[in-house]
């Protein structure tokens, strides 16, 4: 999904990165702040342990918020917000909708979406969940007092191009409450189905209007409140955190779908290479494709553990390098980045082949693949011709470019270091900043980068969100073309595949061309629980939903 500093802000689902994206590049100070009287951390032996009716989840980056209106766009703090607080409807490991606080969602027109919430959702207090909490929810979002622009709110209709409804507006004209259980939205222009399930239905987590409606709500963004919120949706009271290395839940016995069968659940916040001791010690007993990275090189020791059962995710997670072209204005030097890294060496040998090399945004893994664009092969001749002409134009040969990698996936750190070296080849100079992904975030929110390389999941069945969004002028990379945004619009009314496959082809041919964007490589992540855990299997999407049907073996 989407965000930005200024005007919108879109959730990466990051995976998504995921993935993914810092909200407005604010944070809140009571979430990000250490809790007092947490428990020292000391590699994989932090709090809760792993004892009985306790499972731990083994994440990588730490946790830049568990407000669910300072989403980043990261997958992390997705999970750990919807543990508590539900969204209408989430994606499964098929990729298919399902039902989540919204029964259905349906649409005639692509302008009017019919929103029918669950008749038996309520808040673990016994409050049903009503028409009330998902305007209130939208509301938030759209309120200048609240100051987050995100979701792409501003393509609601009554909500401003920049996000906002007027200052102490107590509703939004194109969110109208049908009855207690039935929601309409309408929409300035044309939208998917599948693109407004994507925003709307996956990344606003619904907040109940009873308990917080009359808070002021430019104190929304730190109420200590949701630092250990008493009403929830979802299946896990929030119980304790350290962002930076766990977040204890305990059971909701209230929960509406069902009471969940494990009474304690540890998100804890480890680094890649303490993934393989975790597993094999029971530390943890969950890895998820998307929130923690297994090092490439702990692959076949992971899949001999006894304890453990591998699942290999869906190559969807584009290791995406975006490029600031406000920045790096010349598309010959950017057309030198691509041409100058040996992407095809990267997979075979670090990757050890798991995953594949495209260009563009789109993995062979989604419906809108087209397989006759072929990426660019490595050509260090050409890229340094490139650079060669653009010199001879007045580029700056002495132009050292930024280059921000998430120092928690230590697999990029290591290519980002061989990429750096390729490039100095041909005569770009890189200066690598490792960051923790929370910074990388305010960094890209900020756009105060060159280049930047973030793990991306653009959801193979909405690709439009992402895309439409990274590529223009507000956007991570800067970059408009007026035929990609044509195409783009089109993507929203055409029904057969080849046509959607086609548009999406302009769009992936445009960006190898002129380059706003290089994808480094598709992963195709591993996932991994303990034999102890049932009735989980980790992937890419659909790994929590039935979080409250997870079982722990006798």
């Amino acid at each position: 999904m989407k965000k930005n500093s200024s005007t919108r802000i879109v959730i990466l689902l990051i995976t998504m990165a995921m993935i993914t994206l810092t909200a407005c590049g604010k944070k809140n100070a009571d979430n990000s702040a250490k809790v007092e009287n947490a428990d020292n951390i000391s590699g994989v032996n932090t709090k809760g342990g792993n004892s009985g009716d306790i499972v731990n989840i083994g994440v990588t980056d730490i946790i830049g918020s568990l407000n669910p209106l300072l989403q980043d766009g990261t997958e992390v703090v997705k999970y750990a917000a919807s543990l508590s607080f539900l969204s209408l409807v989430e994606l499964n490991k098929d990729l298919e909708f399902e039902a989540q606080i919204a029964k259905e969602i349906t649409t005639e027109d692509n302008k009017h979406f019919t929103i029918k919430l669950d008749e038996n959702a309520t808040w673990s207090d016994g409050t049903p969940i009503t028409s009330k909490d998902v305007l209130f929810s939208f509301l938030c979002w759209a309120s200048p007092e609240v100051g987050n622009t995100g979701m792409s709110i501003y393509k609601i209709a009554g909500v401003g191009d920049d996000g906002y409804v007027e200052a102490g507006a107590e509703e939004i004209s194109g969110i109208k409450a049908i009855d207690e259980k039935t929601v309409e939205i309408t929409t300035k222009s044309e939208m998917a189905l599948y693109a407004f399930n994507n925003i709307y239905g996956r990344y606003i987590l619904i907040l109940p209007e009873h308990i917080l409606g009359d808070v002021p709500r430019e104190d929304l963004l730190t109420y200590k409140w949701f630092n250990a919120p008493t009403v929830i949706s979802g299946p896990y009271f929030i119980t304790d955190f350290d962002l930076n290395h766990y977040v204890t839940y305990t059971a909701n016995d209230n929960y509406w779908k069902g009471v969940p069968k494990i009474k304690n659940l540890n998100i804890k916040v480890v680094t890649s290479s303490q993934l393989l001791a975790g597993l094999q010690s029971g530390e943890i007993d969950l890895v998820q494709q998307t929130t923690g990275v297994i090092l490439q090189e702990d692959y076949e020791s992971v899949k001999a553990l006894n304890n453990i059962n591998v699942f290999e995710g869906t190559p969807v997670t584009n290791q995406s390098i975006f490029i600031n072209t406000d920045n790096i204005t010349d598309t010959r030097i950017r057309q030198a980045i691509l041409y100058g890294i040996d992407r095809e060496t990267i997979l075979n040998e670090i990757l050890n082949g798991n995953g594949e090399i495209v260009d563009g945004f789109l993995a062979s893994a989604g419906p809108f693949y087209d397989s006759s664009l072929k990426p660019v092969e490595y050509d260090p001749q050409k890229a340094a011709a490139l650079v060669k002409e653009a010199v001879a134009d007045g580029w700056d040969p002495s132009t050292q470019y930024t280059f921000y990698v998430n120092s928690g996936d230590t697999t990029f750190v290591q290519v980002a270091s061989f990429f750096t070296a390729q490039l100095a080849e041909i005569g770009i100079n890189l200066k690598v900043n490792t960051v923790d992904l929370s910074t990388l975030m305010s960094v890209a929110g900020n756009k105060e980068f060159d280049i930047i390389a973030i793990q991306y999941t653009f959801t193979p069945v909405d690709p439009y969100t992402d895309v439409d969004w990274l590529l223009s002028k507000e956007g991570w990379t800067g970059y408009y073309n007026e035929e990609i945004s044509a195409a783009l619009v089109k993507t929203q009314t055409v029904k057969e595949m080849e046509e959607m496959k086609d548009l999406y082809l302009t769009i992936d041919t445009y960006v190898q061309k002129e380059v706003p964007m290089i994808s480094a490589y598709i992963i195709s992540a591993l996932g991994a629980k303990s034999n102890r855990l049932q009735n989980v299997v980790p992937d890419v999407y659909g790994t929590f939903l039935n979080v409250y049907e997870w079982e722990i073996a006798e």
